[in-house]
């Protein structure tokens, strides 16, 4: 049986809301809301800073910046919303046993978003950005170890890394601080082995590490060398040689999470079935046998869904699950 899931972002500002809307439409597969519309400290690079261990960071008039010290009064506020959380996770899903997945900011989209204590990204100095994902990967850890506490019932338990700035990075379209420059493209060995650390510290925890980024030019193909066992994306901003990866991963055992259903509220009316043809045209594009594929593929609602209406929140994450439910 396909599953469908959502990529973790959503509108409004109460946790314990928007998990009974994940778990509704999504029981199979659910996941751990973010809620960015609390402020920054519930934003992606907030709640990875509030899981890297430690790393003291802070807000400043240009973003998140690592102080040099302990935590700030902005990181101890995204720990404190993390927490909160995790605790409407574990009350809401007592004695739920099944698949269950939790997101966290990957390291270069957090070096290419987060400042150096003396200004600067983190992605210009070599060193720090190397200090910034060991970090995060003995923050994973952690963080998977409390989720499992929280839910022992859950598994298997996905890490869904986020990487939207991943090919920015390796392209050299990061702008430095003046916004006048770019910081120079950091080297494939380097990129995949700062992914490595983390996807490692997500398998060696028990979870299966997979790489999510709705943005073009992502390269897919150092994703999976670094070792994500699956790989999220939008349909709609795939290029060529994108398709002819996803289909390498699922033809080598490994998962897709596809993007199908619009993020935010469309012009038009949108049905299941039209969507079932979507992906089932993709699969036969790719050669792959839909009954084959089975739950290497999942669908999803393409990323941005924070910036939806809530009543179509339920209706893309409907969907999801009902075209989900149409495949073989």
């Amino acid at each position: 049986m396909t599953l469908a899931t959502g990529i973790g972002s959503l509108p409004g500002t109460d946790p314990a809301e928007a998990l009974r809307i994940v778990v509704g439409e999504l029981p199979d597969l659910p996941h751990l809301p973010e809620l960015p519309g609390r402020g920054p400290e519930a934003s992606m690079t907030g709640r990875a800073l509030a899981i890297v261990a430690e790393l003291g960071a802070d807000l400043q008039p240009a973003g998140w910046r690592l102080t040099g010290t302990g935590p700030g009064h902005d990181q101890r506020r995204a720990r404190s919303l993390l927490a909160q959380d995790l605790d409407t996770l574990e009350e809401g899903l007592q004695g739920y046993t099944g698949h269950l997945k939790v997101q966290v900011a990957g390291p270069w989209t957090l070096a290419a978003t987060v400042e150096r204590p003396r200004g600067d990204k983190v992605l210009a100095d070599h060193g720090a950005r190397r200090e910034l994902a060991q970090a995060l990967a003995e923050g994973v850890r952690d963080h998977l170890a409390d989720v499992r506490r929280r839910v022992p019932g859950a598994g298997p338990l996905l890490l869904q890394v986020d990487e939207p700035a991943l090919g920015a990075v390796l392209a050299a379209q990061v702008p430095t601080a003046s916004g006048f420059g770019r910081h120079r493209a950091v080297d494939r060995p380097e990129l995949s082995e700062h992914l490595a650390w983390v996807f490692a510290a997500a398998a060696e925890s028990g979870a299966e590490p997979w790489a999510h980024s709705c943005a073009p030019g992502t390269p897919l193909d150092l994703l999976r060398g670094a070792g994500a066992r699956g790989l999220s994306v939008d349909l709609d901003v795939l290029a060529p040689a994108d398709h002819d990866a996803l289909g390498a991963t699922l033809e080598a055992g490994d998962g897709v999470a596809l993007g199908i259903v619009a993020s935010v509220d469309p012009d038009t009316a949108t049905d299941d079935g039209a969507l079932t043809d979507r992906v089932l045209g993709w699969l036969d594009l790719l050669g792959l046998d839909p009954d084959a594929v089975g739950q290497r593929l999942l669908i999803t609602p393409s990323c941005g869904l924070a910036g939806a209406s809530p009543a179509w929140v339920r209706r893309a994450l409907t969907l999801a699950r009902d075209v989900s439910s149409r495949l073989p």
